[in-house]
């Protein structure tokens, strides 16, 4: 089944790659529950990416897989809360205070909240994936050639640039940009390519310590697709056993992108609540 640009595909059916004929996603499910990282991607904003990405993770945990939960959205700092909020020592606003979820990442947590609730309740550990935003605005700003010694050492040794298919594509996406300069691409692709390894390392990291567990990695499709960001640097340092989700979105859906792409449910989040309104409800209890 083609997925055409525009087009729609009912939620949870798995339509590439072509030949496969109709599956759902119980029936990938179980050729999931083999591999040592599964990828599956979103855009952040859309509720319905978030969706399959829990039903990933649920019919995993179901299925008796011993799952990790990587997310690109918490930064390394700031594990620790992470682990309080699984293991039930604070609240829910105090993980979203002390992760900085509301200034680091901003996306309305109302998406990932289904995810999380989920993951504390069946004690899975979720794990901050992404360096801290403070060496991501150094590299902006200078690009790697010219962090300091002590900047340079947070990021991985190697960064790999050879994938020249996967810079062509973020030239794409730096040409939308307006009012950027062509020279400024090369600082765009540090940005980039500092994200992708630093988010590789801190899986492999994880899974190296824990070799019995199985991680599911939540992150942008752009990080995921077509294996160029995150998974082939995972790859490297670990092997290669993974695959990759990505969700339909009917925008030029191609085949290479991804193991599977998956037709998600077309839901959005009801509109957030006035506050006097939120104030009134509370006070009724």
């Amino acid at each position: 089944m083609e997925v055409k640009e525009g087009g729609q595909v009912p939620a949870y059916q798995v339509v590439i790659p072509q030949g496969v004929g109709n599956r759902d996603l119980e029936d990938l499910l179980t050729e999931l529950a083999g591999k040592r990282v599964i990828y599956v991607g979103e855009t952040h904003s859309r509720y319905g990416h978030h969706l399959l990405q829990l039903e990933v993770i649920r019919g995993l945990y179901e299925r008796g897989v011993d799952l990790a939960i990587g997310m690109e959205f918490f930064q390394k700092p700031f594990q620790k809360w992470l682990d309080a909020w699984i293991a039930g020592e604070i609240s829910e606003a105090e993980m979203l205070e002390k992760t900085q979820w509301y200034d680091r990442w901003r996306f309305d947590y109302r998406l990932y909240r289904p995810i999380l609730r989920f993951a504390r309740e069946h004690h899975i550990p979720v794990i901050a994936l992404n360096i801290p935003r403070e060496l991501t605005e150094q590299v902006s700003e200078k690009g790697i050639g010219g962090l300091d010694k002590e900047a340079r050492a947070q990021l991985p040794a190697e960064i790999d640039r050879s994938d020249q298919a996967y810079r062509e594509r973020l030239h794409k996406v730096f040409s939308r940009h307006q009012g950027k300069e062509e020279s400024q691409f090369e600082r765009f692709l540090d940005v980039q390519y500092t994200w992708d390894e630093g988010m590789a390392q801190s899986v492999a990291d994880y899974l190296e310590k824990h070799p019995e567990k199985t991680m599911v990695v939540l992150a942008g499709s752009g990080h995921l697709a077509y294996g160029s960001g995150i998974p082939s640097r995972v790859a490297r340092r670990i092997g290669g056993d993974y695959l990759i989700i990505l969700p339909v979105t009917g925008d030029k859906d191609e085949p290479e992108m991804a193991d599977y792409l998956v037709g998600v449910e077309q839901k959005k989040l009801p509109p957030r609540a006035l506050m006097g309104v939120m104030i009134g409800s509370s006070a009724k209890g």
